[in-house]
């Protein structure tokens, strides 16, 4: 249930990011339908996607909103901050509200929740050869998830290495 609710918002952040006429409004929807994907990742098990999902939507957020905040303020410009706040307000307590079920559904620390970990415990060490079993899962086990991880990340950050650089100038050398 809380996954149609969830994609049902989703869909609907989406369309507004597509018809909202200024573009923070836009970069800000664009967000709440990232963040909502993070929570379905933890609805649906999946913690190591959700954190991923999380740590490039802010560094996304970040990036597109220092990109616009310099273009576009047409309404702290009409003065619509009444507005404005409570629309951020709402979308906080919303955010809040599905965070709460998300996490609430996740299982106690050190809980076992799939046969795939008593799997790897069970036969890592004989199929790996590798004496560390958290170096084994990470590494022989989800290698191609690790890899998409390390490059999600790697790309994040070169790309805010990119929007965050000082422009300059170079001085060129005369001729003599």
């Amino acid at each position: 249930m809380e996954l149609h609710i969830l994609l049902i918002f989703m869909i609907f952040a989406a369309v507004v990011a597509i018809e909202v006429k200024d573009l923070l409004s836009s970069v800000i929807a664009v967000g709440a339908v990232g963040f909502a994907l993070c929570l379905a990742f933890l609805i649906l098990k999946a913690p190591d996607l959700a954190i991923t999902q999380l740590v490039v939507e802010i560094l996304c957020l970040i990036i597109l909103i220092r990109a616009t905040l310099k273009k576009d303020l047409p309404l702290v410009i009409e003065g619509r901050w009444v507005f404005n706040t409570f629309v951020t307000l709402a979308f906080i307590c919303v955010f809040l509200f599905f965070a709460w079920v998300a996490l609430s559904e996740l299982p106690r620390f050190g809980e076992p929740i799939m046969a795939v970990g008593k799997k790897y415990l069970a036969e890592g060490t004989s199929k790996t050869g590798s004496v560390n079993l958290v170096t084994a899962v990470i590494l022989d086990f989800r290698a191609y998830d690790t890899l998409g991880e390390a490059t999600i990340l790697f790309t994040s950050v070169i790309g805010i290495m990119a929007v965050l650089r000082r422009p300059g100038r170079k001085k060129q050398q005369r001729i003599k």
